[in-house]
């Protein structure tokens, strides 16, 4: 009798990681969950922390504790460098797994399009590590611009570049604009925090583009009363140390510059066969393999699929969720007609991955937020308590949620968040 069908999931994020929920204990399988870093991260919350309203392991999980009663699986701290389609393997510097089945769900990492040289004058904002950095270099911008008597110095340090006007850097931007004017207003002497200049470069004629116009057009017009400078139809076209530059002819001095304005798959895509779209997503089957491959899948940012409406699924949390737990699905249907005669057949019995749209959201600040699901929209407190209610739900863990939510309920009621500690050393900010 054959032993159990070796699955190995590459990705321990929000598509990985429901894949392997969806079969553990299922002793048809034995499940390999392989990282390079021993967390599950809830990224939409990452924001926060880089803007110091919550600590790193308010919004992480270990994966090894997620798993811990899962029988069937075993998670792995390693950094995988190669596929090989052929001899169904997978390798990293010191390691070599062989699998049955393969679920790549790597994820996305930033894009400069074209432009990688811009990486080393600029953050984005991926993982805690980026999001401690943006802390500490806002954080010790304000500090150092505490210490410095040049006004055109003390600007310099005082001032954000935000690259990119979707969610992540709207968020960005009005938690930004909240720190400063409510937070820290009383914590300096010498300079007044709330003179944080704070720019969000979009390179469209809009902010938030997945929202309907008259939801964006409040968003911005919500931003520019928090001081929020908008700079819309501009394209960074070069970045330095300390400044970028804009096709509209100016130079931007900053301390901060992040850069929120594209992903793109990552690198080990490359190992897999198939076609590609621009952003070098995998091109996959309605059941989310490769063509031609039916024992390699892809989920999360890295595939493009077609939703209900024929655009692409978006690269949201819920969406990679939905395909991990598809594979999971078809996995399951696989080893079921294994013991039939539609055995070689198998594939051609795959149901088709369904996206379930659940909205689209982006809080603006204290209070107020946009929220979009089909007809449905709302904006302001409404949409706000919805946006809370909605992140402390699928958020991992129990002790996530309570410590989160206290964290929320202090902030709120006397505008102090509790992680404003800058660690480490960073010489971008000089």
């Amino acid at each position: 009798m054959p032993g159990p069908r070796k699955v190995l999931i590459i990705g321990g994020g929000f598509a990985g990681l429901a894949c392997a929920q969806k079969l553990a204990n299922d002793s048809r399988f034995a499940v390999t969950l392989i990282d390079r870093r021993n967390h599950h991260l809830f990224q939409p919350l990452l924001y926060q922390v880089a803007t110091a309203s919550l600590a790193a392991p308010d919004i992480a999980r270990s994966l090894r504790g997620v798993l811990a009663s899962a029988a069937n699986v075993t998670v792995l701290l390693d950094d995988i460098t190669t596929i090989d389609c052929d001899t169904h393997t997978a390798r990293s510097a010191d390691n070599t797994y062989p699998f049955d089945s393969l679920v790549l769900a790597t994820g996305a990492h930033t894009s400069f399009f074209g432009k990688d040289e811009w990486a080393s004058h600029t953050v984005g904002l991926k993982s805690l590590e980026d999001a401690q950095t943006i802390r500490r270099r806002v954080l010790t911008g304000l500090e150092r611009a505490e210490c410095s008597a040049d006004p055109d110095e003390r600007r310099r340090l005082m001032t954000v570049v935000i690259v990119g006007g979707g969610p992540t850097g709207v968020e960005l931007a009005g938690a930004f604009s909240d720190l400063v004017r409510r937070a820290l207003k009383a914590d300096f002497r010498r300079i007044n925090p709330a003179d944080l200049r704070i720019l969000l470069v979009q390179s469209g004629d809009r902010i938030l583009k997945p929202f309907q116009p008259d939801l964006s057009d409040y968003a911005r017009q919500r931003l520019e009363d928090l001081g929020v400078e908008i700079c819309l139809e501009a394209r960074v076209d070069e970045v330095e140390s300390g400044r970028v530059h804009l096709d509209t002819g100016r130079w931007i001095e900053a301390a901060t510059i992040i850069w929120a304005a594209g992903v793109q798959a990552s690198d080990l895509t490359a190992c897999l066969p198939g076609e590609r779209d621009r952003g070098g997503r995998l091109l996959v089957s309605p059941a989310l393999s490769i063509p031609g491959h039916p024992d390699l899948f892809a989920a999360g940012d890295i595939v493009s699929v077609p939703g209900p409406d024929g655009e692409p699924v978006p690269g949201l949390a819920p969406a990679a969720s939905q395909m991990g737990r598809h594979i999971a699905a078809v996995l399951r249907e696989d080893q079921r007609l294994a013991t039939t005669r539609y055995a070689r057949r198998k594939s051609e019995f795959r149901a088709a991955f369904r996206y379930r749209d659940k909205g689209i959201m982006a809080i603006i600040g204290k209070n107020c937020a946009v929220a979009q699901a089909g007809r449905l929209k709302m904006r302001g407190i409404l949409a706000w308590a919805a946006w809370l209610f909605i992140h402390l739900l699928f958020l991992i863990g129990f002790r996530n949620k309570l410590a989160v939510l206290l964290q929320w309920g202090w902030a709120y009621l006397v505008d102090k968040p509790g992680a404003r500690v800058i660690t480490g050393h960073d010489d971008k900010v000089a």
